[in-house]
């Protein structure tokens, strides 16, 4: 993906830098700076199997995931724009219930989907429903989120534990059984992040979706040009992930979650913000689980739990597809 993005549409584009994060800084969005603000912008793509999962459906993702993308920039989310495609003959009870959950988050995080879209195909040319939402937010001009503003010596905080919306879909899609207890993460943070932003001290901020906090954190690196090193213990994981993942071969840290952010944090603010992140409803398990380096740069560096050191690659490809 990332190959195809950088080599076959960003090549193509010309595209001018209106604000303090632009196209070619590859962040979770981009900003247009009008006097004293900076609007933050990003869209993001829903084509999740199955559309109804264990602690959700496509559209509480399609909603939260959004909010989540501009909250992580520092942006307070205002408001969604929803496009959605139709399979012909898709049941209106289902697309009504899967437009109020989207409603329900929306509300939750005081955000309103203010326009929008709806085309109908064919039957058998798309797979039931597609949701794309576009999501606006504020944020004083300077004060955006960046991810290359990483340094070294920053803390870094993860808010809780990884793997549960990733692994919660393969299992219940597959039917391995773990749906019983294993529910998808998926949630709206701004509540979270707004109170992390009082705090102060952050330097960069993600939701690790595709590809997880392997992805996540390796991006981190090599666009703020530090080294990260992480220690495995350290990293919350609920047991059931831990035991499909086994089960299925697969590394939990490379696999999405919608309901998660990491946090880089001045070292002199981590532990204020560590307890106010734990204060939270979807913080009270947040760890610090490692910090910046100037050493071993644009590499992620894992303690592991047996005592050795090993290098966290970005992951080559997506090991769930159709999960967000």
């Amino acid at each position: 993906m990332n190959r195809l993005i950088a080599e076959s549409i960003l090549k193509n584009l010309t595209s001018e830098k209106l604000g303090e994060v632009g196209l070619a800084d590859l962040d979770d969005g981009a900003s247009i700076s009008l006097g004293d603000t900076e609007i933050v912008m990003s869209t993001d793509s829903y084509t999740i199997s199955p559309i109804f999962f264990p602690g959700g459906d496509i559209g509480k993702l399609a909603a939260c995931g959004t909010i989540n993308d501009i909250s992580v920039m520092g942006a307070k989310p205002i408001a969604l724009a929803s496009a959605i495609i139709l399979e012909e003959g898709f049941p209106i009870a289902d697309l009504e219930k899967i437009i109020r959950s989207m409603n329900t988050s929306c509300k939750e995080a005081g955000v309103s989907v203010i326009t929008g879209d709806t085309k109908v195909m064919q039957r058998g040319a798309i797979d039931k429903i597609v949701i794309t939402t576009t999501g606006i937010g504020f944020a004083d001009r300077g004060k955006v989120i960046k991810d290359s503003n990483l340094s070294a010596g920053d803390k870094i905080i993860l808010t809780g534990t990884v793997g549960d919306h990733g692994i919660a879909l393969m299992s219940f899609r597959e039917g391995f059984g773990f749906e019983t207890t294993l529910k998808s993460d998926v949630a709206a943070l701004w509540k979270m992040i707004e109170k992390v932003l009082e705090t102060g001290g952050v330097t960069a901020m993600r939701d690790p979706t595709r590809g997880g906090i392997s992805a996540a954190l390796n991006d981190w690196a090599r666009k703020s040009n530090t080294g990260i090193v992480i220690d495995e213990e350290k990293i919350p994981l609920k047991e059931e992930v831990v035991a499909a993942s086994e089960m299925l071969g697969i590394d939990p840290f490379t696999v999405a979650n919608e309901g998660k952010a990491i946090i880089g944090v001045r070292p002199d603010k981590a532990e204020e913000v560590l307890r106010v992140i734990r204060a939270t409803e979807l913080g009270s398990e947040a760890q610090i689980i490692g910090e910046a380096t100037d050493r071993h740069i644009g590499k992620v560096i894992l303690n592991t739990a047996i005592g050795g050191k090993r290098i966290i690659e970005p992951p080559p490809g997506d090991p769930i597809p159709r999960i967000c």
